[in-house]
């Protein structure tokens, strides 16, 4: 059997001396990006927009328990545990973009960014290199040449990589269920409904071109879409499903989460809660009519989220949402961001959306 040498973390929150390098440039071909981009706590890679596999080997001499997150607070990597000296390896693929947060935020910070965080993090290895060709969806029927699949995220602030504590949008905590090869662009943006979101040129006139063949866009767009009449608001999804469709890419539609409004008995209020507008558009139900007619994949969020929010009741559901922090009824915390986007892995899961293989379960 051959005997595994362990090596010195690298990282380690509790390490005397910071690694200090400057950041490597992206090289043609096929460049491999290592710790020398890194410090104590964090990493750098000087690459250009695109996307790119991560592997880490975590862990060292003592036991450790390691999270990554990246670019705009996107968890990464769930908090792993390794035991002394048995660092384990993990992967993920990333997506790399400016701007790296919302659409219509400020740019930040260029390349590729990665924070170690857990109790108490370790890094004992890093690479970074462009996304390989591989695993399903072939480029061209026959030719054997396969690539990284993304999952591209439509929606609002509910959704968006929320630039922010305490603020978490469920796409943002997505990446962290996905091994390498399959990777998350989260389009979201706070604010928008089906009428900017078709209308901004940073929003779907920037996404549609990027999609491509087989890629998945799941859209969720309601919260907004007050003053949207039904007709307009139909009209909307089916053109939003008509152009990832174009591209040959597959449409998903998802209802929106519910806000936390509780009737006297323990229950959701029906209009507030559950996304029926001032104008009497039953947001939800237009959704699951035209997935119905148009033959789209649906993840119903809003049943899975009223479920779980009323069997946490009036006091329970406070962590899920920022009622805590700022009587905010709407927008989910880190916590409650982590719990819904493990439903839409789980609905991914069980639509057959997603391979079993590229998925983080539990």
């Amino acid at each position: 059997m051959r005997r595994l040498t362990i090596a010195v973390p690298l990282l380690a929150v509790a390490a005397a001396g910071v690694l200090s390098a400057g950041p490597a440039q992206a090289r043609p071909g096929r460049p491999v990006l290592g710790a020398e981009n890194c410090t104590a706590t964090a990493c750098h890679f000087d690459v250009p927009p695109g996307t790119y596999d991560v592997r880490v080997l975590l862990g060292g001499t003592t036991a450790a328990s390691t999270s990554i997150s990246g670019e705009t607070r996107r968890s990464l990597l769930p908090e792993t545990v390794t035991e002394a000296g048995r660092p384990v390896a993990r992967g993920f693929t990333v997506n790399v973009r400016t701007p790296e947060g919302e659409p219509t935020g400020p740019e930040g910070t260029p390349g590729l960014d990665l924070v170690f965080g857990g109790s108490a993090p370790a890094l004992a290895d890093i690479r970074v290199t462009p996304a390989a060709l591989r695993g399903f969806g072939s480029a061209r029927p026959g030719d054997g040449r396969t690539r990284t699949r993304q999952i591209f995220l439509v929606g609002d602030s509910t959704v968006c990589d929320q630039p922010g504590d305490p603020y978490s949008g469920w796409g943002q905590q997505l990446p962290q269920y996905f091994r390498k090869g399959l990777s998350v662009a989260n389009y979201a943006d706070s604010g928008e409904s089906t009428v900017t979101y078709l209308a901004d040129p940073a929003l779907f006139p920037t996404v549609q071109p990027l999609i491509r063949p087989h890629d998945l866009v799941l859209i969720q767009l309601a919260h907004n879409d007050k003053t949207t009449d039904e007709a307009t608001y139909r009209t909307n999804l089916e053109t939003l499903v008509a152009g990832v469709r174009a591209r040959g890419g597959e449409p998903v539609l998802v209802t929106p989460i519910v806000r936390r409004w509780f009737n006297a008995d323990g229950t959701l209020n029906n209009g507030t809660a559950l996304l029926v507008n001032g104008l009497g558009v039953d947001h939800p139900a237009v959704i699951r009519s035209v997935a119905a007619a148009e033959n789209v994949p649906l993840i119903d969020l809003t049943a899975k989220t009223k479920a779980l929010v009323e069997s946490l009741g009036v006091e329970g559901s406070k962590a899920i949402y920022l009622y805590n922090e700022k009587r905010d009824n709407t927008h989910t915390s880190v916590h409650g961001a982590t719990v819904y986007a493990a439903l839409v892995r789980d609905e991914l899961l069980a639509l057959h959306l997603v391979p079993k293989g590229l998925v983080r379960v539990g």
